[in-house]
């Protein structure tokens, strides 16, 4: 398409001044059969480029295997970025961030105790290297220089944020280059004296992330890196939640004086997020500030368009600035929005309740000491902890000094408690097992992983429940002999439901029922008043995960994975439910 390159202050394209009009629109993020949709839909705004990151924890969810197919397909998405004429800005990273799990890199590095990461670790660098190598592989041939429309390269993603190892910086750079990936290469960072210092790299442009004050961090970048062309790489148009918050609403009017601020000043600018997507299965990350917050489902982001691909107000008003600024550049509007539709409730007849089904769904392994899942081979899902406690016992509380992220604790079957990360754990006496001569009893701690944290010094964050002991007063004894059952939640074809459904004790279980469609299947969102907490799959996929702590309360459901006639849904809930009934809604309910 074109080659990118800079002058003092200015871009240029093929030697012609350009201004980058970016949106990030995460492949990942979105059901592939909608990336046309979304991606025109940029093109028509008027942007002239797309921006995503790449995901090395999906793309090799286990060591040395690797994946790109479906919504991984990252090869076919650029093509049709290229078919409408967008330029595409690569962030590989390794480390995205991005609200995702682990920022992207893979939990099986986790096992590796003695690996330091986002540093100049020699061993983690090798993990690097086989990644990018296979990744980079398939598109280098995608680069601007080789006929493609790949015009930057961002080397590792706000690293200022995390540390300042210059050596690691050049190193992923040099990889970059020994890959063969000829094109303008790029760092971003918070417009900050000190993430500048340590994210920044001799030579490489530097770009600035941030959502508001454009022309106080323009003289900032000034100062700093005088001669550059002005980029923000991220401007943030609103912002992500977590379980248990108010949903991020941000008055579109701000936005649209800072972009047009851009746009009358000639600055380079995209927009994160243009189209948010969402976070699908268990693919959500977590911050920790000092407590542990775990992202929602959706990743909607009040951006310009909506989680299912619908055009905001803020979309038509940006779409208006660059009319004014490049006139008939802007194409016309063609793109539809896709059909929505209520299809009504819909009963759950059938129940599978997890203890009963460890054998179908587990994979076991018996443990001396209870271990995190990434130390038995798991990423994703919950994982059981299983023993027998032999009496005679006294009455000492049960304790697990580490929860990574939430356990629910069962004695002979019944619950007694949950313990979570973020809250003090007290009544630790609900949970004591008296027992006399020849007794025993049977103790369970389902643990959730309800999402790695994904920014931040707390990266390294494995899950499960360690240190587990029982307490008296003047003494801890912990306990030893566990099964672990690893519960991935990947495959449940193996469930099996019967239709006598008992929903009055708590106990995790799964609910299965069918929706009937008759037509061509539109894009929905199930809600699910009455349950708890928990997860949905349809059609064997998974739309991510509920929690009545809100403030999202529906699931956004895309048509493509429906179908004509009956499709199959199970529910996860973990807690306890007071419904048998889920509905379909033709429009979403965020908090």
């Amino acid at each position: 398409m074109g080659i990118l390159t800079y002058k003092d202050e200015k871009f240029y394209m093929d030697g012609k001044p350009f201004v980058i009009v970016s949106g990030t629109i995460h492949y990942f993020r979105v059901h592939q059969d909608y990336w046309y949709d979304r991606l025109l839909k940029l093109k028509e705004c008027g942007f002239n480029c797309v921006e995503t990151y790449t995901c090395w924890n999906l793309h090799e969810p286990e060591e040395g295997k690797f994946d790109f197919t479906g919504m991984l397909d990252i090869e076919k998405y650029i093509d049709i970025a290229n078919e409408l004429g967008l330029y595409v800005i690569l962030r590989p990273g390794p480390y995205i961030c991005a609200e995702w799990e682990f920022g992207g890199l893979p939990a099986w590095l986790l096992k590796y105790n003695d690996m330091e990461l986002r540093c100049y670790d020699e061993l983690y660098l090798s993990k690097v290297k086989r990644y990018f190598t296979e990744l980079l592989g398939r598109l280098r041939f995608k680069l601007a220089i080789n006929g493609g429309n790949i015009i930057m390269l961002q080397i590792e993603n706000e690293y200022g944020s995390y540390g300042n190892d210059k050596k690691y910086l050049k190193a992923i750079h040099n990889m970059y280059q020994e890959l063969g990936m000829e094109t303008l290469f790029f760092t971003s960072d918070g417009a900050e004296y000190s993430m500048l210092t340590g994210g920044t790299l001799d030579g490489i442009l530097s770009t600035a992330n941030f959502g508001s004050r454009p022309l106080i961090n323009k003289k900032m970048m000034d100062e700093y890196f005088p001669n550059q062309p002005f980029m923000c790489a991220e401007y943030w148009d609103g912002w992500f939640d977590h379980w248990g918050e108010e949903h991020h609403v941000r008055p579109y009017k701000e936005i649209v004086e800072d972009f047009k601020t851009f746009m009358d000043n000639d600055w380079s600018i995209n927009v994160y997020m243009f189209h948010g997507g969402t976070n699908f299965n268990f693919w959500n990350g977590a911050n920790h500030p000092g407590t542990y917050q775990p992202t929602v489902t959706s990743y909607d982001y009040g951006a310009l368009l909506t989680e299912a691909g619908d055009r905001t107000e803020a979309y038509y008003k940006f779409r208006e600035i660059l009319i004014e600024k490049f006139g008939d550049l802007v194409p016309s509007l063609t793109a539809k929005e896709t059909d929505k539709y209520a299809y009504g409730k819909v009963k759950l007849k059938e129940q599978a309740m997890l203890f009963k089904n460890l054998d179908n769904i587990a994979h076991k392994v018996h443990v001396t000491a209870p271990k995190y899942m990434e130390d038995i081979g798991q990423n994703f899902g919950y994982v059981l902890y299983r023993t027998t406690i032999n009496g005679p016992f006294d009455k000492w509380s049960l304790n697990i000094e580490h929860v990574h992220d939430r356990a629910q604790v069962f004695v002979d079957g019944v619950y007694k408690i949950t313990y979570t990360r973020w809250e003090k754990i007290e009544n630790e006496d609900k949970v004591k097992i008296p027992l006399g001569y020849n007794q025993h009893a049977n103790l369970d701690i389902l643990v959730e992983n309800m999402g790695r944290v994904n920014y931040g010094p707390k990266l390294r964050d494995k899950k499960g429940a360690t240190g587990i002991k029982f307490c008296s007063q003047y003494s801890n004894q912990y306990h030893f002999g566990w099964d672990m059952y690893s519960l991935p939640m990947n495959n449940l074809s193996k469930l099996i439901f019967k239709e006598n459904v008992d929903i009055n004790k708590i106990e995790p279980m799964f609910l299965k029922g069918y929706l009937e469609i008759e037509d061509e299947p539109k894009d929905t969102f199930l809600l699910l008043d009455g349950f708890e907490k928990g997860f949905v799959v349809i059609n064997g996929f998974n739309i991510g995960r509920y929690y009545k702590e809100g403030p999202q309360r529906t699931l956004y459901v895309p048509a493509p994975i429906l179908k004509k006639g009956k499709n199959e849904i199970i529910v996860f809930e973990s807690d306890k439910t007071s419904s048998l009934t889920v509905e379909f809604l033709d429009k979403p309910i965020l908090g």
